[in-house]
């Protein structure tokens, strides 16, 4: 473990980098259905089509734009397969496989849907680990975080936990997830239960309230993504759950939140994603201070995607959280800003 700044504990993992750098999504690859951000994938039998919540990659210098012949017509149907569907007590589950030759970022992924207006809750890549999704920045965390383990609240099909458990080989993850469906769908679709028999000691996943979480001497550091038909859960406006979750944290933890967006489609057209995500940071706010951060990963007022960050954030701790992560991911850590509420 390395210190650098005040208030900043760096844990010096050795991660182990993926790929040299991320593909750029640009709005040439999809036809855009709300935003930029958000796209539309039309099959064959469906009622609706499929909205995918998809946030914008970090710029870089290493990045490169595809421009594609699907700007107008979106990914051929043929190119989309749908596996599963079903519905539960909690969601209503879909699974999509992307061809490979699709021309489209997306060619060789599996999705996860939980909601009617079809938001994306985990994907998957045969081939790479970054998804090039919030999920990657997820995976930033631990290298600014005490020694412990951390917690995933809304763990899905185990995006973020498969990208961490490759990068850290240290890390310990407790994952919850409320729907059990959800679980075994990522156990037989996403390789769930490949990586839980690969990381035995590592990797530990609990059916039940994420809210409710807790491990004996607390977290070294929380993820939240807990959506419900397409939106925040309500809970989350609350200052005394973010006052719970800081007290299920160990000394110098952290907490970073997928706090959605205008880019987010809700069920009910009352629960607008960007009011929601302002509500959320607005709790945040009153019970972190000025100890809050926001990284959008939007370019517009009206397609943001943004995610939240508890902790001191000098520029000394950022130079040294960008040496502890593999290049991949070091852009991510210059987005940050404080909270302006």
């Amino acid at each position: 473990m390395m210190s650098q700044g005040q208030g900043l504990r760096l844990i010096s993992y050795q991660s182990r980098p993926i790929v040299s750098h991320p593909f750029l999504l640009t709005a040439h690859t999809l036809k855009p259905s709300r935003s930029w951000n958000h796209f539309s994938f039309k099959t064959p039998g469906m009622p609706k089509p499929f909205h995918l919540e998809l946030p914008l990659p970090l710029p870089s210098h290493n990045s490169h734009q595809t421009q594609t012949g699907t700007q107008d017509d979106g990914i051929p149907s043929d190119d989309v397969k749908l596996i599963a569907k079903f519905k539960t007590r909690y969601n209503y589950i879909r699974v999509l496989q992307v061809s490979r030759r699709a021309d489209h970022p997306f060619a060789g992924s599996r999705l996860l849907l939980l909601d009617s207006p079809g938001n994306i809750h985990s994907i998957s890549f045969l081939f790479k680990s970054l998804t090039n999704t919030y999920f990657d920045v997820f995976a930033t965390l631990p290298p600014i975080l005490p020694p412990g383990a951390v917690g995933i609240l809304g763990f899905g099909a185990g995006s973020a936990a498969r990208l961490m458990l490759e990068l850290y080989p240290d890390l310990i993850i407790h994952g919850w997830e409320l729907d059990p469906s959800v679980v075994a769908v990522g156990r037989e679709y996403f390789g769930l239960e490949k990586l839980e028999k690969q990381n035995p000691n590592r990797l530990f996943i609990s059916i039940g309230n994420g809210l409710k979480a807790s491990i004996r001497n607390g977290f070294a550091g929380i993820l939240v993504d807990l959506f419900s038909k397409g939106s925040l859960i309500p809970e989350l406006q609350e200052s005394s759950t973010w006052h719970k979750l800081r007290k299920s944290l160990r000394k110098g933890g952290r907490i970073m939140v997928n706090v959605g967006g205008s880019c987010v489609e809700a069920e009910d057209e009352g629960r607008d994603g960007k009011m929601v995500m302002e509500e959320t940071l607005k709790a945040m706010h009153r019970v972190f201070g000025d100890k809050l951060f926001v990284l959008n990963l939007g370019n517009r007022k009206d397609d943001d995607s943004s995610l939240a960050l508890t902790g001191e954030l000098a520029v000394p701790d950022r130079d040294a959280w960008k040496k502890a992560l593999p290049r991949s991911l070091k852009g991510y850590v210059d987005m940050w800003a404080p909270y302006q509420g």
